[in-house]
């Protein structure tokens, strides 16, 4: 890539959660950017990956058009499977999903996420979001987790209002304790960076361009750990972007700025 290119945000976290994707995975792969980033992962490093949409559908190639919901006709003409929501929970309880995408509106230092309420009151919340969905299911039961979410003190919390998803509990051991004997979040890609969990615990990996440790700092909510090899976030590769910008070539999903 060219010294100088433009690339937005979205399109900065798409790339780096493809690399996210490894051949011949199979991945729940959600909405919006984990959406594009299959395309970028099956397009370039891991042609046999295999994605999964929470609605039912398994595709073992990226629908031809953009999407904007799961359930557009592109994305049912060609699947290899249209099932139900129960039949996908079901291959994720066996333990035969390699990776989900998840986001959430707040997210703590341990990996727990929250979509259901903001606020100590949980009767009558200052928010109410829209609840799980399948991200509770996915949280327990993939192999792995990969966060994709904006950045902010208000987002990045030192506890979440309320647990719909868990990460790692209070730390490092919780999941066994409770039965989940697999998973947990693996990365957090934020607008601002990248964090790998480390003992149950959310390690600052790499900073954006145009960012810093110290606006991270700021904008965490948390006592933040920084890796002792903290480095600027690999920028999207010149084939990365042909990818996401062929697919998505009005910028629906990717040019839109947090």
């Amino acid at each position: 890539m060219s010294e100088g290119t433009y690339f937005s945000k979205a399109e900065l976290m798409v790339a780096q959660a493809a690399r996210e994707i490894a051949d011949g995975e199979r991945v729940f792969v959600g909405m919006r950017l984990p959406l594009i980033a299959f395309v970028v992962a099956k397009r370039t490093h891991a042609p046999s990956a295999v994605g999964l949409f929470e609605l039912g559908i398994v595709r073992d190639e990226p629908s031809p058009e953009l999407l904007y919901t799961m359930g557009d006709t592109p994305n049912v003409a060609g699947a290899v499977w249209c099932a139900r929501t129960i039949d996908l929970m079901g291959l994720l309880q066996r333990g035969d999903i390699d990776a989900g995408f998840i986001g959430g509106a707040e997210i703590d230092r341990h990996g727990n996420l929250n979509t259901t309420a903001i606020g100590p009151d949980r009767m009558h919340p200052d928010v109410q979001l829209p609840g799980s969905g399948g991200g509770g299911d996915i949280a327990s039961l993939a192999r792995r987790l990969i966060v994709i979410m904006p950045h902010d003190r208000r987002r990045l919390r030192e506890k979440v209002d309320f647990v719909t998803s868990p990460g790692y509990g209070n730390g490092r051991g919780w999941r066994e304790r409770q039965g989940l004997a697999r998973g947990g979040p693996s990365v957090l890609i934020t607008t601002l960076g990248v964090f790998r969990f480390v003992d149950g615990e959310a390690v600052l990996a790499s900073f954006h361009p145009g960012s810093s440790v110290e606006r991270i700092r700021a904008e965490t909510g948390w006592d933040l750990r920084v890796a002792a090899d903290v480095r600027e976030t690999e920028p999207p590769s010149a084939e990365a972007l042909r990818v996401i910008r062929e697919y998505d070539p009005h910028g629906f999903w990717t040019r839109r700025e947090e």
